[in-house]
């Protein structure tokens, strides 16, 4: 009798993080002969470019977010698990969850990035970045709440500050949110409030170097920021932030130093990669940069581990042009389905040349109607660019159902210039906007010499 051949046990490979790099990842070994298992520790893939639009009233969470189970449901050789991964042990090839350890024949890190303050971690309290739903709620409820603060106060000087919106920094991020909140503050809440008139509102978008939008053509970034102007916002270039404390934001420019009383401030001025970048350094060796970004190989592995790759935000690959890739979701996107295609070939004895980025563009919107798109071989602006944008964001949504939806809301918000997911959430909004009519305005002004800027 001839026994029965073992079969050998499939390939294992863990992704953690559900972002696009481990997404695209994941999708892409959908009918690879391998075993899958996908760690977040949220239980949904978030499509980052629009979180601008929840911060400011226009879409809902769920209209950017998709459940990761019901993204992978049909894929039948993947596992999702809810958990956070807090070490790993290249050794042994495991993963190391609270509760629970994983072992794996491949990892996958795309773990993402996080706000950077510059070592100045206690502005976080004072302006927070945009980066998860989180975010995006709490800038929506700091945005709202100080409009009903100041339909509530009676000191002009406090409202003032109330009705200031700073945003420290000048990339996509920052002006999309700048203008957004333009929108917001000159067209669609002008006709909402009794007793303040919202076109009093002041937005500063402050940028470090001489112009915003620097990874755009020097045209196309002066086009940005004349349409933002044009809706209202104040940019400030040259400008960096030394301290944001009490509801001051104190300015150096040149020489010069300068405070600004402002209620709410926001943060898009810097990342710092994820602390999975530095378990990885402590368990493997391998180096970071000052950011803490991983430095990877050619082939996004990293050094001395070639069962180890790194995608997205947390990876330094700078093999193509000597500067690192930038942290947007086509990066991610193109590396997990890279290494995706790598596992394939390994597995079948083959190899596969370095990863090459194709760059097919970058993208800005400024506000209805308006829009800065550069592609390489060609740039737009205003209403081309704009419809472009809307066209590239709707056919990069995940399910189908959000394309629907966020095309309804867009098509509504156009025609109305309403914006229905205004909601200020949680019970600390009546703390937010309760007005002390005392004569006290230490808390809106300057507790120095330097009078705040008017600008």
């Amino acid at each position: 009798m001839v026994a029965a051949r073992k079969k050998n046990p499939p390939h294992q490979v863990v992704i953690v993080g559900g972002g696009f790099g481990g997404l695209y990842a994941a999708k892409a070994l959908k009918t690879a002969n391998v075993k899958i298992t996908l760690i977040d520790k949220r239980n949904f893939h978030l499509f980052q470019p629009l979180l601008y639009q929840v911060a400011t009233g226009t879409l809902s969470p769920a209209d950017i977010s998709s459940p990761l189970r019901s993204l992978l449901s049909k894929s039948k050789n993947t596992k999702v698990l809810l958990g956070e991964v807090n070490d790993i042990d290249p050794e042994a090839q495991q993963v190391i969850l609270d509760d629970q350890v994983v072992p794996y024949d491949t990892l996958i890190v795309a773990t993402g990035a996080k706000h950077s303050y510059f070592g100045k971690d206690n502005w976080k309290e004072f302006a927070p970045g945009l980066k998860t739903l989180e975010d995006a709620i709490e800038i929506r409820h700091r945005i709202f709440s100080a409009f009903e603060a100041a339909e509530k106060e009676t000191d002009p000087e406090k409202r003032r500050a109330l009705l200031t919106f700073v945003i420290v920094g000048g990339g996509p991020t920052g002006v999309e949110l700048s203008g957004a909140i333009a929108e917001l503050a000159y067209k669609t809440l002008k006709e909402d409030f009794r007793d303040i008139d919202t076109s009093e509102t002041r937005i500063l978008l402050l940028q470090g170097g001489d112009r915003i939008l620097p990874a755009f053509t020097a045209d196309l970034s002066q086009s940005a920021a004349a349409s933002l102007e044009k809706l209202g916002v104040i940019i400030q270039t040259n400008t960096r932030v030394t301290n944001i404390d009490n509801d001051i934001v104190t300015l150096k420019q040149g020489d010069e130093f300068k405070e600004i009383a402002a209620k709410t401030v926001l943060w898009a001025a810097g990342v710092q990669a994820s602390t999975m970048g530095k378990v990885l350094a402590e368990r493997t060796g391998v180096e970071c940069d000052r950011a803490g970004r991983v430095i990877v190989e050619p082939d996004l592995s990293i050094k001395g581990h070639k069962n180890i790759f790194v995608v997205g935000d947390l990876a330094n690959f700078s093999h193509q042009n000597g500067q690192p890739l930038p942290g947007v979701a086509p990066v991610a996107k193109q590396e997990g389905e890279y290494v995706a295609q790598l596992v394939r070939k390994r597995l079948r004895g083959q190899t596969l040349p370095a990863f090459n980025y194709t760059n097919h563009g970058n993208l800005a919107m400024i506000g209805q109607n308006e829009a800065v798109v550069d592609l390489g071989f060609i740039n737009m602006e205003g209403f081309s660019a704009w419809l472009f944008w809307l066209f590239i964001h709707i056919y990069f949504l995940i399910e189908f159902d959000q394309k629907l939806l966020v095309m309804i809301q867009w098509g509504w918000n156009y025609i109305t210039r309403k914006r229905g997911a205004r909601l200020i959430i949680g019970e600390e909004s009546l703390a937010f906007a309760k007005v002390d009519n005392s004569n006290d305005k230490s808390h809106y002004t300057s507790t120095n010499n330097r009078q705040p800027v008017k600008v």
